[in-house]
């Protein structure tokens, strides 16, 4: 019998950074450029060393460049949900952009509340990425920072009285980023175009009350009826899905008058509401009861709904996270930065 140690199978040598330099006749810090989607380098220069390198076998190692650079290129992710249409669609547009960018994500979910086990806050700060987005609100800056280093987190923020910047009353100074999804213009049209129609019973179906998204909805529809002296509007108990969308449309028409309108506090609730409207109350949209959601996810324009809503423009919102991640990157110390998203009507067959 053979010793062991000839029997094992001796793995080849890792390629270097050295020896793709030294099979493409240039530099070491030209092929860590190749690698670089920002770096200055010829077009032709770089295709040729990632071939050479992919020919090695050779990647860089991304470990030993963060010690260098300190950037791991990774940005961390912070989502309610991901299986809901907004929240899945916007994280296969961000991750894709991010890709494109040379970043790799992170994904970590929140507890049904919003709110994070500071167990995997720990687990992320171990990742030490480059910058955080958190599409939450419970998880406050305050508490974040504490976990991230050097990272500065992006967040989402509508703004409201009160609250323009995302701040509550007595939290700690805290730097942070963010985007401001100004829904006025959009929700302005819609309660325009309900108007126009001679709308007067208008109903909002509302999300989870914890949520900003839906405590800047339904004050900014308050604000614009009352602006219009249209009074308030009746208010459909909801937490954003599709079954209290349904659910709560029914109870709405069969306990009470019913309403001329509905106002969804997104697309997939509107869904909802439509198909209880049409197969549970036997009404027809829009000749007795119009609706609009909000965000228009891709299943609104779907000839089955067919739904008008408040469009918030994805690939903006995206291009916007993106530039806050690279200019931050580029000024670590600069003071807060924003992007606002606006909104705007998109009119389709569930209103006219």
């Amino acid at each position: 019998m053979g010793s062991l140690t000839g029997r094992l199978k001796v793995e080849p040598a890792r390629a270097t950074a050295e020896m793709v330099a030294e099979a493409a006749q240039v530099s070491r810090a030209a092929v860590s450029r190749a690698f670089n989607p920002q770096a200055p380098l010829k077009p032709e220069k770089r295709a040729r060393i990632l071939r050479i390198a992919e020919e090695l076998s050779y990647t860089p190692d991304r470990a030993a460049r963060a010690l260098v650079t300190r950037r791991t290129h990774l940005v961390g992710i912070i989502v309610p949900d991901v299986c809901s249409p907004w929240e899945s669609q916007e994280i296969d547009a961000l991750t894709t952009a991010l890709q494109a960018e040379g970043f790799a994500t992170l994904l970590f979910k929140t507890r049904t509340d919003f709110s994070m086990d500071e167990t995997l806050l720990t687990y992320m700060r171990g990742f030490n990425p480059d910058s955080v987005i958190a599409f939450t609100e419970n998880v406050r800056p305050h508490i974040l920072a504490r976990f991230l280093g050097r990272a500065v987190p992006i967040y989402i923020n509508y703004p409201m009285a009160g609250v323009a910047d995302g701040r509550r009353p007595g939290e700690p100074e805290t730097l942070f980023d963010r985007i401001d999804v100004d829904q006025w213009e959009g929700m302005e049209q819609a309660v325009a175009l309900l108007a126009g129609y001679g709308c007067r019973r208008i109903a909002y179906l509302s999300g989870k009350r914890d949520s900003l998204a839906e405590q800047a909805r339904r004050t900014t529809l308050q604000a614009l009826m009352a602006r219009r002296a249209m009074g308030d509007p009746a208010v459909i108990p909801g937490d954003f899905s599709y079954d209290a969308g349904y659910a709560g449309t029914v109870d709405l028409f069969r306990l009470g008058e019913g309403v001329d309108a509905i106002v969804a506090v997104n697309d997939e609730s509107a869904f909802g509401a439509l198909d209880a409207l049409r197969y549970e109350l036997k009404l027809r949209v829009p000749e007795d009861v119009k609706v609009i959601g909000f965000d228009d996810i891709a299943q609104s324009h779907w000839k089955s709904y067919n739904l008008t809503t408040v469009k918030v423009d994805l690939d903006t919102r995206v291009r916007a996270l993106v530039r806050l991640i690279l200019r931050r990157l580029k000024d670590p110390q600069a003071p807060a930065l924003s992007e606002t998203v606006r909104t705007r009507l998109v009119v389709r067959g569930t209103v006219g």
